[in-house]
């Protein structure tokens, strides 16, 4: 009786434990053709974001602390939605901080003073430049990265990510070129981050899975 009493509760268990595991469809969707990475041999994140996102903004408190414990076989990185010309604008400007190396810096500043009580319009590019020269950014080399060919290229690779990885909403994330969460069926930031985690121990489920199969 003792046994057939462990075996039920191990069973219990074990279907708790199903449910509670993300499902596709539900939680997460695959693509379905995988999508080239740019971290090769690294498991690679992406979180699609914009800085016009009154979402994004406040899901910055959880993602900054989920990124900093992220292991070391996995590459976080940021690629703002394309939705529409503001969110290019937006767009924009994030590229160009990262192209005279001052992004790292200003990313939560930039985040903060559109959000909150200075609601800086960072789709104006006049009052956007002064804000920056008051944060002791060098204005010419911005306004010049701004317009610059890279920047361009870039802007045109996040708009063929947001339609490859059919984001309709931010904040979204993507995981290994090949799952995408379902943002819609997400009940809070916390979660959004754990079916993230999931995903990315699918993926490296799969990596074993694909080496194993090379031998």
């Amino acid at each position: 009786m003792l046994r057939r009493f462990v075996i039920g509760l191990a069973m219990v268990m074990a279907a708790g434990f199903a449910q509670a595991q993300p499902a596709l469809g539900v939680e997460y969707a695959e693509l379905s053709a995988a999508q080239p990475v740019e971290s090769p041999g690294k498991i690679e994140v992406l979180e699609f974001f914009s800085y016009l996102c009154p979402h994004c903004y406040a899901f910055e408190a959880p993602l900054k602390p989920w990124v900093k414990k992220l292991p070391k076989d996995v590459q976080f990185r940021r690629v703002p939605a394309m939705f529409s010309d503001d969110y290019a604008q937006a767009a924009r400007a994030y590229y160009a901080l990262e192209a005279i190396g001052e992004l790292e810096r200003l990313h939560s500043a930039l985040f903060d003073a559109v959000h909150t009580a200075t609601r800086l319009r960072i789709t104006n590019e006049a009052a956007l430049t002064e804000w920056l020269g008051k944060q002791r950014v060098d204005t010419k080399k911005f306004t010049a990265a701004y317009r610059s060919f890279s920047v361009e290229s870039k802007l045109k690779r996040a708009a063929q990510l947001t339609q490859t990885y059919k984001i309709d909403g931010v904040p979204s994330m993507a995981v290994n070129g090949k799952y995408v969460v379902i943002t819609d069926n997400m009940k809070s930031e916390e979660q959004l981050l754990s079916v993230a985690d999931y995903l990315v121990e699918r993926a490296r489920k799969d990596g074993v899975s694909a080496a194993a199969k090379k031998k």
